[in-house]
């Protein structure tokens, strides 16, 4: 069962995150602490709507593509725990980039790199001594989603395998060095019992997918809770997507 105590979630205003907040709140044993962020919560009225109707969910200012200011985010957030840890950091803000081998430029490739590969890795960093508290706070039960997890939002482009069309250079390559982070993370952590997956949401019918994708936010998110729940530490380290299924990297 997923059921952790804390979560936070990156770009959380619309789309794909503002789903993930929707269906945390929904849970049977909904977490205590749901940090939404977003570059301009002033803009996010969805989610502030989420927030009005319920205490547990705390709507913080965060740009992903700006590092230096991951501390003060910190901050505020461990405040707000009161010395319990943070169960589950979900990195889902990213943009995309379909620039071919023609147009792409060097500010396209370190603007994609800098929000969905550099960001996702020293958020990861900033938060990992409170992620490492909450899975020391549950040392006797197995690695999981509700114990102490990263979960990074991948992209099946960014499987090397899988690539038959070419293209697309920023996006693939910031989405395979993703994939990178997270093997890296879930060797590196596996001591300290906290999980770390990619999760591919599908093709889904967002502002970045746009309206000929293949399924919703709903039905995306949905799949990809049922399986968060499932994780665990035979599935730590891999890139799964939103029906379960593993994507070779």
């Amino acid at each position: 069962m997923l059921s952790p105590r804390s979560v936070l979630i990156t770009g959380a205003n619309r789309g794909i995150g503002l789903e993930l907040v929707r269906q945390f709140l929904q849970l049977e044993t909904p977490p205590k602490h749901v940090f939404a962020t977003c570059r301009s919560p002033d803009k996010a009225e969805d989610l502030h709507t989420l927030a009005n109707s319920n205490g547990a969910v705390q709507v913080l200012k965060l740009d992903v593509s700006e590092p230096d200011s991951f501390p003060g985010l910190r901050e505020e957030v461990e405040s707000v725990l009161q010395g319990s840890g943070l169960n589950l950091l979900i990195n889902n803000a990213g943009i995309i980039g379909r620039d071919d081998l023609s147009s792409v430029t060097v500010q396209r490739m370190e603007s994609l790199y800098r929000t969905n590969t550099i960001g996702p890795l020293f958020l990861a960093k900033e938060f990992l001594p409170l992620i490492q508290k909450a899975a020391k706070a549950a040392s006797n039960q197995p690695m999981s989603c509700t114990k102490a997890a990263i979960v990074n939002m991948t992209s099946k482009v960014g499987s090397m395998e899988d690539n038959g069309s070419g293209g697309r250079y920023p996006y693939r390559t910031s989405k395979a060095a993703l994939n990178m982070v997270t093997k890296n993370l879930s060797v590196d952590l596996k001591s300290d019992d906290i999980l770390s997956v990619s999760l591919h949401p599908g093709y889904v019918k967002t502002d970045m997918g746009g309206p000929n994708a293949l399924i919703t936010s709903e039905q995306s998110v949905q799949g990809m809770m049922n399986v968060m729940a499932g994780l665990n530490e035979d599935t730590n380290g891999l890139m799964i997507d939103y029906a379960g299924k593993i994507i070779p990297w």
